[in-house]
């Protein structure tokens, strides 16, 4: 940290000063919190379990559910202890660390989706290649593979906002220690920092949205080409649950992030980060993997022999 520092916390303000507005608020992300972490914690834990579900589409899956339900307690259990007591305070270093796992979490969801859009093309598009190419070393590789890009791309710019000098004020007109605001407070020139930011989000949203749109082109076309109208139907079926998940996401972020000025932000920038920082989160494990007829029929079979157990323990 510089020595021109002199904040030594923000204020963070969160999303309304109603208190009946604060209170409702809190039992509906209280809600979502636990309902987020619950169907991630049940991806996780089936496609662990069951045998059925030892594929490279579950490998991904489960890594994506231990992402999300990461990228979800950044944000929501900070803000619900603010809704909860009234303390709105976070510390400098608190601040950065909490900006910097957003992003990092946040910047891995994506490279992840790109590879789950691979891994679909390459089961429908490649069938009788998939099971040498999409083996468990490469799954891995491609997996750590997000994660390090991510760190690369996250730690350095972090670095730089960690750097600049916060003179005052120190409100946040935000829930979370967002880019954006922290740039407002900022009492030097940060048009560098801006340019890198823009970039960064540049080539991280474009560029795997790129790869999700040629893989689930391809997905498509090759879809057309089957004769069986079941088939067309099953295959759409899994595609089209997968692609409302990348419209969501890539469409309120890139909105947020991928814009000119980057330093200050906008009176609706909050609710888009609600949205792509909280609702799609409680939707993503449902949409993505728990309407899986395969997930089902393996929790079914859980459920079965959880219930045959306690029968004959009785």
């Amino acid at each position: 940290m510089t020595n021109s520092t002199t904040v030594v916390e923000f204020i963070l303000l969160g999303l309304t000063d109603d208190h009946h507005l604060k209170i409702l608020l809190f039992l509906v992300l209280l809600l979502i919190l636990l309902l987020i972490l619950t169907g991630n914690l049940v991806i996780v834990v089936i496609t662990l379990v069951d045998h059925h579900l030892q594929t490279p589409m579950y490998f991904f899956l489960r890594n994506f559910a231990l992402l999300e339900g990461c990228f979800t307690l950044i944000i929501i259990p900070n803000f619900l202890y603010s809704l909860m007591t009234g303390i709105n305070a976070i510390s400098f270093a608190s601040c950065f660390l909490q900006s910097f796992f957003f992003f990092l979490f946040g910047t891995s969801v994506y490279f992840h989706l790109a590879v789950m859009s691979f891994d679909r093309y390459m089961a429908i598009c490649n069938p009788l290649h998939y099971v040498t190419i999409m083996d468990s070393r490469v799954c891995l590789q491609l997996v750590l593979g997000c994660w390090l890009v991510s760190f690369l791309f996250i730690f350095p710019v972090t670095i730089m906002f960690s750097q600049l000098p916060f003179c005052g004020p120190n409100v946040i007109d935000h829930f979370y220690c967002d880019a954006a605001p922290l740039l407002q407070l900022s009492c030097m020139d940060t048009g560098f920092i801006e340019i890198t930011v823009l970039i960064t989000a540049v080539i991280t949203l474009l560029g795997t949205l790129t790869v999700n749109v040629v893989s689930y082109g391809c997905i498509i076309s090759t879809i057309f080409q089957i004769p069986s109208s079941t088939g067309k139907k099953k295959a759409f079926s899994t595609c089209s649950a997968h692609l409302l998940v990348v419209a969501i996401m890539y469409g309120s972020s890139i909105f947020r992030y991928i814009r000119p000025a980057q330093r200050g932000g906008q009176a609706s920038d909050k609710v888009i980060s609600f949205f792509y920082a909280v609702v799609t989160q409680l939707f993503n494990p449902y949409i993505y993997a728990l309407r899986n007829k395969q997930v089902k029929q393996a929790l079914k079979d859980a459920g079965g022999r959880a219930f045959s157990k306690r029968l004959r323990r009785s």
